[in-house]
């Protein structure tokens, strides 16, 4: 880790949402190992906080990230060292531990490599109209390492995953929801929008979202059949907490539901 850099993601709370920001904008956000850490630590307080619910990524300044900062990155992955101490969530959800809360993420400008790596490892993403997009590493001999191999392809189908893997292209805010990449265009600030839709996933049945989140990637990793298996011991379980109880009573009484994620 860089010792001498300062804090380079901050944390705000708001409410039952952690807005999680890159905060090296001098370098467009370029990640270092620091900053990759502090990713990783601001997603574990999001992940063993039970008062949190949601995580915002979004970034500071004009652009979301340039990519890794290889000249700072490259010597710590070429020693075959995880990005990520085991004992921390893992932003790319690949090794150490899993995040079992949602995550939105705001993106604006250039959107380069792990950037679009971080979007396909969260759960909603809101762009601004104005983003540059590209899977770039196929440019500097190496291969996308963070994800995308995987997940772009159950986005945005064979075809458009390959038509930016293999090729290093960038593409645009519309190319991007085109494909499936992004699920809003937004002409203003996309951490206001982000925050809306973060604030919005909050004030579900916290377990409720848990369950939705766990047994749709039960779908990707395990197939079909394992994640059928799991409704109706799932839906049984939350049926006897007290935000289901709350549920019902809040649908005859007419009104918002106020749920404790218990």
């Amino acid at each position: 880790m860089e010792k001498n850099e300062t804090t380079v993601v901050t944390k705000e709370r708001h409410g039952h949402v952690l807005a999680i920001g890159l905060n090296r904008p001098d370098k467009m956000n370029a990640f270092t190992v620091q900053m990759l850490r502090e990713l990783a630590e601001a997603y574990t307080e999001l992940e063993d906080d039970p008062e949190l619910r949601c995580g915002l990524v979004f970034a500071h300044g004009e652009h979301f990230t340039a990519g890794l900062d290889l000249g700072k990155v490259a010597p710590h992955v070429q020693t075959g060292q995880n990005l990520f101490p085991d004992d921390l969530v893992d932003p790319f959800n690949l090794n150490g531990r899993t995040r079992t809360k949602p995550v939105v993420i705001a993106v604006q400008g250039y959107c380069l490599t792990v950037a679009i790596e971080l979007i396909l490892a969260a759960d909603i993403c809101i762009a601004a109209d104005n983003c540059k997009f590209g899977q770039i590493e196929i440019r500097r001999g190496i291969f996308p390492f963070g994800g995308a191999t995987i997940r772009f392809l159950q986005r945005s189908g064979w075809g458009n995953a390959m038509r930016y893997l293999l090729t290093g292209d960038y593409f645009d805010s519309a190319e991007a929801y085109r494909i499936g990449l992004v699920q809003e265009v937004v002409v203003t600030h996309p951490k206001e929008r982000g925050m809306e839709m973060a604030q919005r996933v909050a004030a579900q049945a916290p377990l409720g979202v848990y369950a939705t989140l766990r047994n749709a990637r039960k779908v990707l990793e395990a197939g079909e059949a394992a994640a059928k298996d799991d409704l109706l011991p799932t839906v049984l379980q939350l049926m006897q907490t007290q935000d289901a109880a709350e549920g019902l009573q809040s649908f005859l009484e007419r009104r918002t539901a106020n749920f404790k994620g218990k």
